[in-house]
């Protein structure tokens, strides 16, 4: 908003033209989001309590440890993250960029469904929500109305191709094959952030480390010099993508002050599933959908190690890890919170360098 009102001014009225720049609007955006954060949390988190008398519903096959430690904290912080990142947004990106409303639409159509959930949780007092296969179903619904829009947008060779990493020359075209591709990687994202959500700061700064690195790319990408020196793919309007990114970084850094162990609030699905559902989105637009893959690693093995456990123990009758998802078998093992939490930060910010390293190794 501030850019299509101020930035026309930038020649008439001095210092207005910064609003043109990416880089000022990406760092207004961060800052924005994390005021927002920090100036509404208290509330938030104080009407949360009123409303959740018991908290989140803990469930009663995970660990010991958290029927104790975690009873009481309230949920659907994830309502803080949207409200404060889409604020943020609104206020910095260029609004008749239509790759910031397609990435939109996801994050706070996705945010919607985790809230729906949640609600119900909360009311019923049990950790089941929304049925699993609706819950899946309205979020494949949102992944293919988005993906539509941004290959209308896109158009030409690159808005049905899929870019290999490594190889500069290399696309293939997946024709309308890249619509369920595209919403594969949307929810997949999505529901991997959340399997993540299951210790106090565990998923936020993984998504803030995701979030940096996506903001860069969607800033190189869509810029023609730096795409042609990298060779990567450029891709017009993709850098608006930037500003987005900051907003959620911003976000996410203020919900992690409330969110740091001891957590005062939970994300929950509210804030899980919108935030993976933007990875995802981000990542369909600026065409790194597989290098997501390693960036977002850490999700990626949070996700086997649930796959895994269920057809081993299906299949054999045994279990490979003694809980999952992953951060539940160490928990087991007699790892404290704290270091599983930090330990598998690292993890996500060595897969992030290793990600980010695909844009020159070609």
């Amino acid at each position: 908003m501030l850019f299509n009102l101020l930035a026309p001014l930038g020649g008439d009225i001095v210092g207005l033209g910064l609003f043109r720049f990416l880089t000022f609007r990406t760092g207004g955006a961060v800052i924005t989001a994390m005021a927002l954060s920090f100036l509404l949390g208290p509330a938030l988190i104080r009407w949360l309590r009123s409303k959740q008398a018991n908290g989140q519903p803990i469930r009663a096959d995970g660990p010991a440890r958290h029927l104790v430690e975690k009873r009481g904290t309230p949920t659907m912080g994830g309502i803080l993250i949207l409200l404060s990142f889409g604020i943020a947004t609104l206020l910095w990106a260029d609004l008749r960029n239509a790759y910031v409303w397609a990435a939109l639409i996801v994050t706070l159509g996705f945010g919607f469904v985790g809230f729906l959930d949640d609600y119900l949780k909360v009311t019923r007092a049990s950790h089941k929500g929304v049925p699993g296969k609706i819950k899946l179903s309205v979020e494949i619904l949102i992944a293919v109305v988005a993906t539509l829009w941004i290959v209308s947008e896109m158009r030409g060779p690159l808005s049905l191709a899929l870019a290999v990493p490594f190889f500069k020359d290399v696309l293939i075209q997946l024709g309308w094959f890249f619509i369920p591709f595209a919403v594969v990687v949307m929810v997949g994202a999505s529901n991997a952030v959340n399997l993540t959500d299951g210790l106090d700061g565990l998923a936020t700064v993984p998504v803030l480390i995701a979030a940096s690195s996506y903001a860069l790319i969607a800033y190189l990408a869509g810029n023609a010099i730096f795409a042609n020196y990298l060779q990567i793919n450029y891709v017009s309007g993709a850098g608006e993508l930037a500003v987005f990114c900051g907003a959620l970084v911003g976000a996410g850094l203020g919900f992690l002050w409330f969110n740091a162990p001891p957590a005062m609030v939970f994300m929950g699905d509210t804030g899980s599933l919108s935030m993976g559902g933007a990875l995802g989105a981000v990542s369909v637009i600026t065409k790194h959908e597989l290098v997501l893959l390693v960036i977002g690693g850490l999700f990626v093995l949070e996700t086997v190690s649930v796959v895994v456990q269920v057809l081993s123990f299906r299949l054999t009758g045994r279990r490979v890890f003694r809980m999952a998802p992953l951060h539940h078998h160490y928990e087991q093992k007699g790892w404290k919170e704290p270091t599983i939490v930090i330990r598998f930060w690292i993890i996500a910010v060595i897969l992030a360098l290793i990600g980010l390293s695909t844009l020159k190794l070609r």
